[in-house]
């Protein structure tokens, strides 16, 4: 197994999921049927800041050094995001943490799960969101807002390419790529299931066309 196998795996698998989670029902999910510009950026800054927590709290505990490296680095790339998103929006904010997956996140012990469902699970799960962003500024005619949220998903994917990177180094059985695709997928399917939820308590099915 190498990372490139890891990562077209584990989207075969959730493809149902990461294929929902990157449609127009997404923003509505995530703004509680209100997306207009201002609470799509409010969610944006939830979830950067969010993140920034989750992986500043790993940085500080993780005993792996080549993992604390990594967590560190993340923790600092999110708090940069936060800060952009903030200074995207229109009067301050002030952005809320947690949510279903983020503590499902920092209930992940040891290096490899953390690794695999923190910056691969859930940065396919960013990736989605980064690219319904984009449409809906480019749909606004908001190009410096679609520009924004275009760098932040390369970003972004740039740290998903590390993760995987750093699981090829960490991982030294069958049993721990194995361990690794359990913990990744279970991070899409936790996020998929606030969606699903959040749009069913809407009284729109998730698995509807969008």
């Amino acid at each position: 197994m190498d990372g490139a196998a890891f990562r077209e795996r584990l989207r075969a698998a959730k493809s149902t999921e990461l294929d929902r989670l990157g449609s127009k029902l997404l923003l509505p999910a995530l703004t509680d049927g209100d997306p207009t510009t201002r609470r799509v950026l409010e969610a944006a800054a939830d979830s950067e800041h969010a993140a920034h927590v989750t992986f500043s709290r790993w940085a500080a505990d993780e005993p792996d050094d080549r993992a604390r490296e990594a967590f560190a680095a993340v923790a600092a790339r999110e708090r940069d995001h936060r800060e952009r998103v903030l200074d995207a929006m229109d009067g301050a904010y002030d952005p809320n943490d947690g949510g279903p997956l983020h503590e499902y996140l920092r209930g992940r012990e040891g290096a490899i799960l953390r690794v695999a469902a923190g910056t691969v699970g859930r940065g396919l799960v960013a990736d989605r969101t980064h690219s319904r962003l984009v449409s809906f500024f480019v749909d606004a005619g908001d190009s410096r807002r679609a520009e924004l949220f275009r760098e932040l998903r390369a970003e972004t994917e740039a740290g998903t390419r590390r993760g995987l990177g750093l699981l090829e180094a960490l991982c030294e059985s069958d049993d721990d790529w194995a361990d690794a695709r359990a913990v990744a997928e279970y991070t899409v399917l936790v996020a998929y299931d606030d969606y699903a939820d959040a749009l069913r308590g809407m009284g729109v099915d998730p698995a509807s066309p969008p």
